[in-house]
């Protein structure tokens, strides 16, 4: 790959771009080192996670429809494991219809770009997931609110003392509603400061990862309870507030 147009000023933040179309990859690889990136690629599902414990990745690019493993499971693999489940994750895929975003989405990508798509969107996404993680690393002030103790610099949420395994975009989603203090964010609020301005998802998509985010805190030993935290203001939009002693 060329070397020579690379720009520095990306701090060259480390991309594993999975594909198993070569001349797509290479593509993808050339663009993404033009712009001072560090990319590696897998071609197939099941090469991911021993290349990801070799060497941790900012940010994954991820095919759905691979060899070896489909990208459905190589993402769910990777939500599962605590250690990894905050590396963000962009899918890529043939499969354009909102019902298949909102699978993507439920799975734990952080963002969705149907093929084919435009480098320059592409490489827009990148650098718009990559400035949502700067932006929370750059405000490191741990958050503790009842049983919750959420620490930015750690990137680790307690629940009652429990470690809750979180996706980057579940632990930014939890994290500005605890910021918010009790006030209500519409969903638009919520996409403006967790998925960041100039993305393109339905409102749906904020109500999916705050099922997800629900289910992980369900599974905690607070169970329910923690769970109920997170509230829908029905017609307004969501809140984190101490549920009421019925819950």
């Amino acid at each position: 790959m060329m070397t020579a147009e690379a720009r520095p000023s990306v701090k060259a933040k480390s991309i594993l771009v999975v594909e198993d179309e070569t001349d797509l990859a290479e593509l993808i690889c050339y663009n993404l080192e033009r712009e001072g990136y560090t990319p590696r690629r897998v071609a197939a599902g099941d090469g991911v996670l021993p290349e990801i414990r070799r060497k941790s990745p900012d940010l994954i690019l991820l095919d759905r429809m691979l060899p070896g493993m489909a990208g459905d499971e190589v993402c769910q693999q990777l939500r599962r494991d605590p250690a990894l489940a905050g590396i963000p994750i962009i899918m890529l895929t043939a499969k354009s219809e909102e019902s298949d975003q909102l699978v993507g989405f439920a799975l734990g990508a952080d963002d969705y770009i149907t093929k084919p798509f435009s480098m320059k969107v592409l490489l827009a996404r990148v650098a718009a997931i990559l400035r949502r993680g700067d932006a929370t690393n750059g405000d490191t002030a741990p958050i503790t609110i009842g049983p919750y103790h959420l620490d930015p610099g750690r990137h680790e949420i307690k629940v009652d003392g429990h470690d809750v395994p979180l996706t980057a975009t579940e632990f930014r989603l939890l994290r500005a509603l605890m910021l918010a203090r009790g006030r209500v964010l519409d969903r638009s609020q919520l996409i403006e400061r967790v998925l960041g301005s100039g993305v393109v998802v339905t409102d749906r998509t904020i109500d999916v990862h705050i099922t997800a985010l629900r289910r992980k805190l369900s599974a905690t030993p607070q169970g329910s309870r923690a769970a109920a935290w997170v509230q829908t203001v029905r017609g307004a939009g969501y809140a984190f507030r101490e549920p009421s002693t019925d819950a």
